[in-house]
C-alpha cells in the first residue's frame, strides 16, 4: 500500500509540476544532447527505471529506442520491466483500471511532457524539467517528506533522491526595493547519494534529453533533411538565375 500511495503523489506530483506558476524561480538551462546517443540511451535507462513505474510513455514503443543506437537484444535485457515485446508500447508498470479506481485518475502520460511546458522569458519545457528534478529538497511538514523549489508544495516525491541524496537549500537574505528578499544562495548536502553532484546534473542533463527525444524522434532528421532541402534550393536559384542570364543576354 506503501508503493501505491507513492504511485499517487508522484502522479499528482507530475501534473502539478506541469502546471507550476510562471512566477517561480528562474529555470537553468537545459544542456542539449539530442544528437548524443550515449546520453539519449543513459536517459532512456533512468526514464525505465525510474519513471515508468508510475507514468506511461503510450505513444512510444520500446524498439523506437533502435533510432538511438540499441538493439532488440539490448532493449530486451535491460529495459523491458513492463513488457516482454520490444514492439509494445511502454506502458506503467501499474494498473491503470486500478489507479483509476483507487485515486480518480490516471497518472500522467509522459511522452511529450518535454514540449508541454514553456513560459515567455523562462525556458523550454526541457529546461522546466531539468530545473525541477534538480530543486528538490528535504520538508518534514510535507506528506513525502519532500518539496521542490521549481514548485513549491508539490505532491510528487523525489523519485531519484537515492543517486541525489538529501539536500536542503540555503538562503540569504537581501534588500531590494527597501524590503528583504530571501533568495537562494546554495545547497546543504544533508546525506550524500550514489553520485556526486556533477554526476547527478549529468544524469538528469541525460534524463531531461532523452525526454525531449521521446516527444519528438523524428526531430533531428527533420532538421537535416530540411537543411539539406534549402541548400538544394538556393543552388537551383542559382542556377536558375545563371540560365536565365544566359537566355537573355542577347535580347536588347
Amino acid at each position: 500500500m506503501k508503493k501505491v500511495l507513492l504511485t499517487l503523489l508522484a502522479a499528482v506530483g507530475f501534473m502539478a509540476g506541469a502546471q507550476a506558476n510562471t512566477g517561480g524561480m528562474a529555470w537553468d538551462r537545459a544542456p542539449d544532447r539530442s544528437n548524443d546517443l550515449a546520453a539519449l540511451q543513459n536517459g532512456a535507462k533512468l526514464f525505465v527505471n525510474y519513471c515508468l513505474n508510475c507514468h506511461s510513455a503510450a505513444f512510444m514503443r520500446f524498439n523506437r529506442l533502435k533510432d538511438i543506437g540499441l538493439t532488440d537484444q539490448q532493449i530486451k535485457d535491460n529495459l523491458l520491466f513492463t513488457t516482454e515485446k520490444v514492439g509494445e508500447n511502454m506502458k506503467a508498470a501499474i494498473d491503470p483500471r486500478q489507479a483509476k479506481e483507487w485515486f480518480g485518475a490516471n497518472p500522467p502520460d509522459l511522452t511529450v511532457i518535454a514540449r508541454s511546458r514553456s513560459a515567455q522569458g523562462m525556458g523550454t519545457g526541457a529546461d522546466y524539467l531539468y530545473t525541477y528534478l534538480r530543486s528538490y529538497y528535504v520538508d518534514d511538514a510535507k506528506p513525502t517528506g519532500w518539496n521542490n523549489l521549481a514548485f513549491p508544495n508539490v505532491g510528487m516525491p523525489h523519485a531519484l533522491w537515492e543517486l541525489q541524496g538529501k539536500r536542503a537549500p540555503v538562503y540569504e537574505t537581501v534588500v531590494e526595493h527597501g524590503h528583504e528578499v530571501h533568495t537562494l544562495k546554495g545547497w546543504e548536502q544533508l546525506t550524500p547519494g550514489t553520485m556526486a553532484p556533477e554526476q547527478y546534473d549529468q544524469a538528469v542533463g541525460d534524463l531531461v534529453s532523452y525526454l525531449q527525444w521521446m516527444a519528438e524522434p523524428a526531430k533531428n532528421t527533420r532538421i537535416r533533411v530540411g537543411f539539406g532541402v534549402m541548400l538544394f534550393l538556393l543552388l537551383m536559384t542559382f542556377f536558375a538565375w545563371r540560365l536565365n542570364a544566359a537566355f537573355w543576354k542577347d535580347v536588347k
